[in-house]
């Protein structure tokens, strides 16, 4: 097929907590689920025109004519994988982020910006969410824009204007006919704050509103000293930000991300939201040796 432009929504879906399923059940098992969930989710894509691009491990990605046909299909992904017991009666859960926009079309696959977004949308994005882009939202049609929600404003490498990201919600009560948003109930507690922990050796260092961001590199003026070749001056940054957690890349190598629920991110010059904990490898994919690591978490007071 000839390279060619299209304008198409991206979709990217994966499944949550993947390590700990190999972890807990064993190989044979895990590799069963990850693969009955993977063909449920596709199975979503016909209905919708969705195209299947690729499975990446226990992610998929595929894309649609339409924004209003990727959230349909997200949707019946969300609503099929949560209703469903899968093998010895284990639950499974899914993430989902998407992007609308001009992508370049050449053997089988899409390449271009909005698949950049729509990647890091969906890194964003918890279990059993659905997160878009305001491009999605102004390419949807008024009964389902009134179906989204702005949470958060996140900034990607290249763009001057932050991205709006919004919450879509799938499931609908038909007994309270009343739509459902996947947002902790804690969400809006002005008691409640949060704290980033990141512990490098035997060092630990906690960004919240008091700290609001550090600076980890082989500089001696950074936060944290990381003394490894491969590691840039001033490497990464940590920031609060808008009320989230944002990683900064300021690096030649770039900084490799695991969190505990998914695969690993590679982020180069640019930046991330992070949720939950996980461990981060600085400059090479490489998470064999804990020494060398950077483990993070965020909790709750």
């Amino acid at each position: 097929m000839s390279k060619h432009t299209a304008k198409l929504a991206v979709l990217f879906a994966d499944i949550c907590g993947s390590t700990k399923l190999y972890d807990n059940l064993g190989d044979e098992l895990a590799r069963r689920l990850i693969a009955s969930c993977i063909a449920r989710m596709v199975t979503s894509l016909a209905a919708h025109q969705g195209t299947l691009i690729k499975t990446i491990g226990d992610e998929i990605m595929c894309t649609f004519p339409s924004a209003e046909q990727a959230l349909g299909a997200a949707s019946e992904m969300q609503y099929s994988v949560t209703k469903t017991k899968f093998e010895n009666g284990i639950t499974l859960h899914i993430r989902i982020g998407f992007h609308y926009g001009d992508v370049i079309c050449e053997a089988g696959d899409v390449f271009g910006d909005t698949v950049n977004v729509a990647a890091r949308v969906a890194s964003a994005a918890r279990a059993n969410q659905i997160m878009v882009t305001q491009a999605v939202v102004n390419a949807l049609p008024l009964k389902l824009q009134a179906k989204t929600h702005q949470i958060m404003a996140a900034e990607f490498k290249g763009k001057e204007e932050q991205c709006l990201i919004y919450l879509a919600a799938w499931e609908n009560d038909d007994d309270e006919q009343n739509t459902h948003f996947s947002i902790p109930v804690t969400r809006n507690d002005p008691t409640t704050y949060h704290e980033l922990h990141l512990r490098y050796g035997d060092k630990q260092i906690i960004v919240n509103k008091n700290r609001k961001s550090v600076i980890f590199g082989r500089a001696d003026d950074c936060d944290v000293m990381v003394q490894n070749s491969y590691v840039s001056r001033q490497h990464v940054r940590f920031e609060l930000r808008f009320g989230k957690f944002i990683v900064v890349d300021q690096s030649t190598n770039g900084t490799y991300i695991q969190p505990d629920n998914g695969s690993v991110i590679r982020v180069t010059r640019e930046d991330m939201i992070l949720q939950g904990k996980g461990l981060i490898s600085l400059g090479l994919d490489n998470f064999t040796d804990p020494s060398k690591l950077i483990e993070f978490s965020i909790t709750s007071k």
